[in-house]
């Protein structure tokens, strides 16, 4: 027997295509709810979550990196993950196991999700990501942007992940 965890992973794809229907605020709520129950560092918690309804700042954000987050400007919310890295060392590690919460929750409630990287990106020559999606935002400069979750009911198929793409070969026991 399969576990419903296992289930739901399997059923996680990057899903960038979205339909217009809006996403229910039990919904978003139960996502935040899943964010805040992950684990962090020493229980530090050092997340922030900017959720982004309005189409005219999605539409900003969809322009955060150099031409590869532009399909964010379909999705009827993202979620941009933050972190104050004063409060936790291991700022980026706790926000990435938050995000992947997120995600999971997303899938199991039948949404469509895909993370959009903006720590250490580029916006233009003069710069970066980060800086300006807290530009957009306006985030406190002591803030720390780690991603964007693109989010909204699929308007694409995937077919779920198969037990061929298990790796045996990447697996070691008692050393490499």
């Amino acid at each position: 027997m399969t576990s419903p965890v296992l289930e739901t992973i399997r059923k996680r794809r990057s899903i960038r295509n979205f339909d217009h229907q809006d996403i229910p605020k039990e919904t978003i709520q139960d996502m935040l709810t899943a964010a805040f129950f992950s684990p962090s560092s020493s229980n530090r918690r050092p997340w922030h979550f900017v959720l982004v309804s309005d189409k005219g700042l999605i539409e900003k954000l969809s322009k955060a990196r150099d031409g590869s987050s532009g399909f964010a400007s379909g999705a009827p919310l993202v979620i941009v993950v933050c972190a104050d890295s004063e409060i936790a060392g291991r700022w980026i590690e706790d926000s990435s196991i938050a995000s992947t919460m997120i995600q999971l929750t997303a899938t199991e409630l039948g949404l469509g999700s895909c993370w959009i990287h903006i720590r250490d990106t580029v916006h233009s020559e003069e710069q970066s990501g980060e800086d300006y999606v807290r530009e957009v935002l306006g985030i406190p400069s002591t803030i720390r942007v780690l991603n964007l979750i693109a989010l909204g009911f699929p308007a694409q198929d995937k077919p779920p992940h198969e037990d061929d793409e298990f790796m045996p070969d990447r697996v070691h026991w008692e050393g490499f």
